[in-house]
């Protein structure tokens, strides 16, 4: 997670937490004039359009005022959907036993692209077994993860 997202989430938290959910996780992809802050809320009985509406009205508030971001950018509130992004070491230990896509900032193995099963999670560390062969990365190295949706 970048400094700019790290400032993000501190931020943000709080006001999603008063509308009585959980701030999943944030991603700020930029792209120019086409950059985009998606915001992934949970909630126990599920997220609806109203509810994403809801907090976008509150986090538009803040980032009108807070102006952490100086370019023009979307915001996007949503669900985590089925293929649910993994941010925190929290949602890494939930995942265990899941097949998860990954991509790490630096190589590590020879790659920095990855899928297969999340089998362990302990301190900074996870495993994860590709093809028969299993990977330590540490989460700091983690550049972005979801799990990969079965139906």
């Amino acid at each position: 997670m970048s400094k700019l997202e790290q400032d993000l989430t501190a931020m943000l938290e709080p006001a999603v937490e008063a509308c009585g959910f959980e701030l999943l996780g944030l991603e700020f992809v930029q792209a120019g004039r086409h950059s985009t802050l998606r915001v992934y809320i949970e909630h126990e009985n599920g997220i609806n359009v109203d509810d994403c509406a809801e907090v976008s009205r509150q986090i538009s508030a803040i980032m009108d005022v807070e102006d952490p971001i100086t370019n023009e950018y979307n915001l996007e509130v949503s669900s985590p959907g089925v293929d649910r992004p993994l941010f925190k070491q929290a949602h890494y230990e939930d995942a265990q036993g899941e097949e998860v896509r990954l991509r790490t900032k630096l190589p590590q193995d020879g790659r920095r692209n990855f899928k297969g099963d999340l089998v362990a999670v302990k301190g900074d560390m996870i495993t994860l077994t590709v093809d028969g062969h299993e990977h330590h990365i540490m989460l700091s190295n983690v550049e972005r993860a979801n799990i990969i949706a079965k139906f």
